[in-house]
């Protein structure tokens, strides 16, 4: 949401940064490619002669599957080397499976380094070139070398078999590439903005961005980040904040990536309760955003239950308005009554990929915190 913002602000914000982002599409592509081969890995270890499992013999999975994969392998390693120097400190891939960075850490100049340093090594030797100059080690050729090979195992009947079976949707992934492979997985690929806006980069830390628009005046937006071992470090930004825009993607079949037993939803909602009733934040407007309405669509679509989930939601119709209602009447009724004085609930459905229109919604609101602004200077 936050490039969404910056795009809106600043429709050229990302033309310098094309490279940056190229390289982070090509590890998510890369990340959801990892799982696949993960899922395979075990699909074929349970139909092994020497398996145990009940499922073993019911597996469609074959020698041409596991062949496919190990031709994938080294897509791996040069993730794990790229992903490693971008958080160099305690580097964990279990503990940090997605691509990660530290706020104020100059990421950017860091990736910027890795991708010059694949072209020339640091002892100043020129690596191995290919005819066109490139490195070998330029996630570029190793993607596109292996393009008709991810294509072939995201199509594949059985896989999605296995993966259906499983209750795994890996499209519903934050930075899902898998089914653009063709497009993306090419020598000659740049990133489009919406690309950039579908990319998947988790920050630690508080990151500061600074906006001036065309009138003149100055914007700052504070992305916090919302995992729950980076909440303590909110509190400083709370002072004298005239607006919080709280991001509420409506996953209610979701878990917590640091605790399993918890629900993505019931997190926000538990959240979104402890933000209307901060004091320091009683004069601030708060703005909910129902995020991910395209995943919600497809995920209910799909055929599973609300209910299953949240047995609250009870027999209410299994479609997109009734959830929608059913989630914002709950998150409006927390406002109403946790609020220290009376506000506007504000709330947005929106989909972060759909860059038009969630543009349109955040010109609005932003809009709608410089007329609030003004209110409380007793201009207007």
């Amino acid at each position: 949401m936050l490039r969404n913002f910056q795009l809106a602000f600043c429709p050229t914000y990302f033309h310098g940064e094309a490279l940056i982002w190229k390289t982070i599409i090509q590890l998510n592509l890369i990340g959801s490619v990892k799982k696949l081969l993960s899922i395979v890995e075990d699909e074929l270890d349970m139909s092994g002669p020497r398996s145990r499992s009940p499922t073993a013999s019911t597996s469609s999975l074959s020698d041409h599957h596991r062949r496919t994969r190990m031709r994938l392998l080294p897509l791996l390693s040069m993730e794990t080397n790229l992903t490693r120097q971008l958080l160099p400190e305690h580097y964990d891939p279990s503990r940090t499976p997605e691509i990660c960075v530290r706020a104020g850490s100059g990421w950017k100049t860091v990736l910027e380094k890795v991708t010059l340093e694949r072209r020339v090594h640091p002892s100043g030797q020129r690596r191995p070139m290919t005819n066109d100059g490139r490195s070998k080690d330029d996630p570029t050729l190793v993607l596109a070398a292996s393009k008709n090979d991810i294509i072939s195992l995201w199509e594949d009947e059985d896989v999605r078999e296995v993966l259906k079976r499983r209750g795994v949707r890996l499209e519903d992934s934050p930075g899902f590439f898998l089914a653009d492979t063709a497009r993306i997985a090419t020598v000659d690929y740049e990133p489009t903005e919406e690309d950039i806006v579908r990319a998947r980069l988790r920050t630690f830390g508080v990151e500061e961005h600074r906006f001036l628009q065309d009138n003149g005046s100055e914007w700052y937006i504070y992305d916090v980040g919302g995992s729950r071992s980076m909440r303590p470090q909110w509190v400083p930004y709370f002072d004298d904040v005239q607006a919080i825009i709280f991001l509420a993607p409506l996953s209610f079949n979701q878990v917590l990536e640091e605790d399993r037993q918890v629900n993505r939803l019931e997190d926000s909602i538990y959240l979104w309760k402890e933000v209307c009733a901060n004091p320091l934040l009683a004069r601030a407007n708060v703005i909910l955003f129902l995020n991910k309405m395209d995943i919600l669509q497809k995920t209910l679509a799909a055929g599973i239950k609300v209910a299953t989930y949240v047995p609250s939601y009870g027999s209410t119709p299994n479609d997109v308005e009734n959830v929608t209602k059913y989630f914002k009447e709950k998150f409006r009724a927390y406002h109403k009554r946790l609020s220290p004085r009376p506000r506007t609930f504000f709330c947005h459905e929106t989909s972060a990929i759909d860059t038009k229109a969630t543009q349109a919604v955040l010109a609005g609101v932003r809009d709608g915190i410089l007329r609030h602004h003004l209110e409380e200077l007793n201009v207007i």
